[in-house]
């Protein structure tokens, strides 16, 4: 029997060596060469006024919510269907979480039902990326700026995607990544806020050094650094921005071979579309995406348990996805729903996501499909 793992961590293969190329210049601590470089590919790739990595996306989250100095009582619009760091970062400070939901079509936050959302609490939006491809951006942006709210993006899975040209990230006053080891581009652990806002990056960078200045240190802007104000260690060691670089350096590349496994899933599926068991991803035209995951929704009536147990029993690793936020136990403590979150629940309820990583075959893939096939036609 053939097996199929869900995802397969990719090394390009100089990993180790810039590894050891830290260890020899007795830099393992953060903000040493590798850092910077991986700083100046992102604000590169992103055209943002400052990149910081962080130790993980969920990290560069909760930087956001600091720097937006979001205080108890604070709302915060963000899509159910997501990962809990969306949510724990706002929670952290005290703020309710307010659910949408979310369009059909890409997944993502439903730009229509945002304004019937705000309140006078209302400090920000919080739209989140899903599967790399882009939410209504220029619409999220136009809201925000009509009701003087802040926008922090979730694209932790949105690494080398785009909104009519512009990457994924660079569009909110802070833009969140992550490089965790099942991402596109990855460090095993690891992420990175993007500050587009130029007034939040000296803060952002007091932020993230534990609440001093010593990044204006190191520059020799001041004699010595000293506490500011409130912050944290938020920046991961030069081991991580090494691994990390070696990956930025070649994520063209690990960008069209994921894509072009994903245009093989997608044509090897359209017959299973066709006659009406699933629906393939949608892509809408102004929208880059970067190959992250293949998902398939399964038609009304089929019993998804019994097909993921079926690609289990053949050595596929065919998983779901998100549990709603709304319907778990810190959800119902610390949001509100506004409006049915219908789609968010029966998404929710079909999704299927399907293996994809670096190197996977033509044969493989044609062997998920047959098996996926045979379970749609047996429920």
């Amino acid at each position: 029997m053939m097996n199929i793992p869900f995802n397969w961590p990719h090394m390009t293969g100089k990993e180790l060596y810039y590894i050891a190329q830290s260890h020899c210049n007795g830099r393992l601590a953060g903000d040493g060469p590798f850092t910077k470089r991986c700083h100046a590919w992102l604000e590169e790739r992103a055209s943002c006024g400052k990149a910081l990595l962080t130790h993980s996306c969920t990290a560069a989250l909760e930087m956001a919510a600091l720097l937006l100095d979001i205080q108890p009582g604070d709302e915060i619009i963000m899509p159910s269907y997501t990962f809990v760091s969306t949510a724990n970062a706002f929670v952290l400070r005290g703020a309710g979480v307010v659910f949408v939901d979310i369009r059909e079509d890409t997944l993502n936050l439903d730009e229509r039902l945002i304004e019937a959302a705000i309140t006078p609490r209302t400090k920000a939006i919080v739209p989140v990326h899903y599967a790399g491809v882009a939410c209504a951006m220029d619409e999220i942006m136009a809201i925000a700026r009509r009701h003087g709210l802040k926008v922090v993006e979730d694209a932790a899975q949105g690494v080398m995607a785009s909104y009519k040209g512009q990457a994924l990230g660079a569009f909110g006053d802070l833009g969140c990544y992550s490089f965790h080891e099942t991402k596109n581009v990855i460090a095993g652990e690891g992420g990175a806020l993007l500050v587009n806002d130029p007034l939040l990056i000296a803060q952002a960078e007091i932020i993230r050094e534990k609440g001093t200045d010593r990044s204006r240190f190191f520059r020799g802007e001041v004699d010595k650094y000293t506490w500011q104000e409130a912050g944290s260690s938020f920046l991961p060691g030069e081991l991580i921005a090494a691994f990390l670089f070696a990956q930025m350096e070649e994520a063209e590349r690990i960008t069209e071979e994921r894509l072009g496994i994903w245009r093989r899933y997608h044509q090897m599926l359209a017959p299973l579309e066709q006659a009406g068991l699933l629906r393939r991803p949608i892509i809408p035209n102004h929208c880059r995406h970067n190959g992250h995951m293949y998902y398939t929704l399964l038609a009304p009536g089929i019993q998804r348990q019994r097909v993921l147990d079926k690609l289990k029993s053949q050595g596929i690793g065919a998983v779901f996805h998100y549990v709603p936020l709304h319907a778990s136990p810190a959800g119902r403590r610390y949001g509100r729903v506004v409006g049915s979150l219908a789609v968010t629940e029966d998404i929710s309820e079909r999704l299927i996501r399907l293996p994809l990583w670096f190197g996977l075959d033509a044969a493989r893939q044609e062997r998920v499909v047959e098996v996926l096939a045979g379970a749609l036609r047996r429920t």
